[in-house]
């Protein structure tokens, strides 16, 4: 949509093929149905926050960035809102707002709308066959996204048709992805959301891979969340069997915790240990805190060594689960791998190997963590494309 409105603007006749029956389908559920709009942040933090290529896209951010993002949202009569980690959402919390923002400038520009699926494309010149009519241009841009959430639409079509055009498509995989545990400690927690926390990926081999402040979320099958979403685009899937390690008073050293400790048990000098960490630790985590440091639950906490006191500082500054692969496509939100950038020119998002066609959003090898930089990429490379593609009209 971005890319069929920058397009219009500069004068061109545009046709937008969307195979789904209304627009913006993925969009709606971004942001749990909030769209996490974009990250009101410079070119040079969205950079930072792309995982795969992201050299490749400093001529797109450079060309609309975030701020550029945020104003054309404004300008469309949509208010948005800045939240924790320069988060940007709609005033509304409705995603709708969003899409329909994108709609209303597709009429404005008298951009024609078609609903059809694209299965064959011919080139010089294009000539596009699809399961409802035939369609021809004189340049073409593929904005098909990936292979998450295939339930919107996301079924590698553009891959498929782009690798039939000569394009390498590296390997895809799920990113942005919950992962899975090996054992089931994590469903007796499930629900419990954890706040402030320092999370710790450390692969088969033993090196730390990925470690970050903030919050996650344990699930029925393993754990969530925002820290574990961004952890699993540092995992390749030979990473697998891989630890993560939860650090749940990281603003705590061992020591300082135990003195925490020691107060609290003072406190409850006659009670059972199971009833004592109530201050300290969610309800729903002590049971696995009191099976991991291997102290009976029932026992007096003046009962209690101090050398069963600093195993048990220790398993809250290392509380481990074992993790067996990631989530698969079905819960991905974004996909990794896609067209080559080496096939495309990042100054215009033209491809290299079929002059006038193009490529923008997720099809593209890029990717980037959860912030809304994923829906920033997909607008600066969807404006860089429609620019450039007008320019052969």
């Amino acid at each position: 949509m971005m890319a069929a409105n920058a397009a219009a603007e500069q004068g061109a006749s545009v046709t937008l093929i969307e195979q789904n029956s209304i627009l913006g389908k993925k969009l709606l559920i971004t942001g749990k149905g909030r769209c996490n709009v974009t990250n009101f942040s410079d070119e040079n933090e969205l950079i930072s926050q792309v995982i795969r290529n992201p050299k490749f896209l400093y001529s797109a951010f450079s060309a609309f960035n975030a701020y550029d993002a945020y104003a054309f949202f404004e300008e469309c009569g949509v208010p948005l809102k800045i939240e924790r980690g320069n988060r940007v959402f709609p005033e509304s919390d409705r995603a709708v707002d969003i899409r329909d923002a994108f709609k209303g400038k597709l009429q404005k520009n008298k951009v024609k709308c078609v609903n059809d699926r694209i299965h064959t494309i011919q080139i010089d010149p294009f000539l596009l066959e699809g399961e409802s009519g035939k369609y021809t241009c004189d340049s073409l841009i593929i904005a098909t996204g990936g292979i998450s959430y295939p339930a919107t639409g996301s079924r590698g079509d553009g891959h498929q048709i782009a690798k039939a055009m000569g394009h390498h498509i590296v390997p895809c995989r799920p990113a942005l992805v919950p992962l899975l545990e090996e054992g089931a400690i994590c469903a007796d927690m499930a629900g419990l959301s954890l706040k402030n926390i320092q999370l710790t990926i450390i692969n088969k081999a033993g090196k730390e891979i990925f470690s970050q402040f903030g919050e996650m979320l344990f699930t029925h099958e393993g754990i969530s969340g925002p820290l574990v979403l961004s952890a699993s685009s540092y995992l390749e899937d030979n990473d697998f069997s891989c630890r993560a390690m939860i650090d749940l008073k990281p603003a705590l050293d061992e020591e300082t915790l135990d003195k925490r400790i020691c107060r609290d048990f003072e406190a409850f000098t006659n009670r059972a240990f199971r009833n004592a960490l109530g201050k300290l630790l969610p309800q729903k985590i002590i049971p696995q805190i009191i099976n991991k440091c291997n102290i009976p639950h029932d026992m007096k906490v003046h009962q209690i060594t101090r050398e069963q006191r600093r195993n048990l500082v220790y398993i809250i500054k290392h509380f481990e689960v074992k993790l067996s692969k990631k989530s698969g496509f079905s819960e991905a939100i974004v996909t990794a791998g896609g067209v080559d950038v080496k096939d495309i020119d990042p100054r215009t998002m033209e491809s290299r190997i079929v002059p006038n066609l193009y490529f923008a959003g997720e099809i593209l090898d890029v990717d980037a963590l959860t912030g809304g930089y994923n829906l920033q990429i997909a607008y600066s490379t969807g404006r860089l494309a429609g620019i450039n593609a007008s320019k052969e009209n």
